[in-house]
């Protein structure tokens, strides 16, 4: 597979069918000095196909594409490329796509309210082991983990497993932070830590979230009887 010939530089793909959106990420990537466009696909055939031509440090994917969902370009690059780092760029801010992301291999997802510089500026955190998230996607996830809390108090017996991927006070002060449209940079100085702990803690975030997620599904099949015990 082709490699960037600059080893310093971060290898971007990008899988966008907004012509406007697509130009205007590709002038942002194309002026960071750090970065390197391989490859750009405007459906999910050619998203597809781009996977087995290149190999890419970050791959952006957008989900609504002309001949499909951009999901199964995530699961074909998992599959095809484990270390790439994959991120969501969509319109889709509901509960069922983040889900359906996180799960097929994705580590970020922002949506296209996003200006293309400040994409480029997470696109270096995603590279860098961060796991970007726009401010109403984390409105979402905190609101969600809140349910589930809710839900715990309420249940007679609750379950030790849900209890172990419930958000710490310190991921939950994270999430608040970047509901407020703090960076990561600003979220580490407001919390007197470094700027790889804030990442770690997203990290976390995003795992609890599809570990809650599996969980639910299999107690919902169970309660259909659909599973046994």
């Amino acid at each position: 597979m082709p490699r960037s010939t600059h080893s310093s530089q971060i290898r971007v793909a990008l899988v966008e069918d907004d012509v406007n959106f697509q130009h205007a990420l590709m002038e942002a990537i194309g002026a960071a000095p750090d970065m390197t466009l391989l490859g750009v696909a405007g459906t999910k055939a050619l998203g597809l196909a781009m996977l087995d031509q290149l190999q890419a440090d970050v791959l952006l994917v957008d989900l609504g594409l002309p001949d499909g969902s951009g999901i199964d370009v995530i699961r074909a690059a998992q599959a095809k490329c484990p270390g790439c780092n994959i991120m969501v760029s969509t319109t889709f801010g509901d509960e069922l796509h983040v889900m359906q992301s996180l799960e097929a291999g994705a580590s970020g997802y922002l949506l296209k309210d996003s200006a293309p510089e400040r994409m480029v500026f997470e696109i270096r955190s995603l590279y860098s082991g961060g796991s970007p998230i726009s401010p109403m996607i984390a409105r979402q996830i905190l609101l969600r983990f809140r349910q589930d809390d809710k839900s715990l108090v309420a249940s007679a017996q609750p379950r030790s497993d849900k209890q172990s991927t419930a958000l710490s006070a310190r991921e939950k002060e994270v999430l608040e932070f970047i509901t407020k449209g703090f960076t990561s940079d600003e979220i580490a100085a407001l919390m007197s830590v470094s700027h790889h702990t804030v990442l770690t803690y997203v990290r976390r975030i995003y795992t609890k979230l599809k570990v809650n997620s599996k969980t639910e599904a299999i107690y919902e099949a169970r309660n259909q009887g659909l599973l046994d015990d």
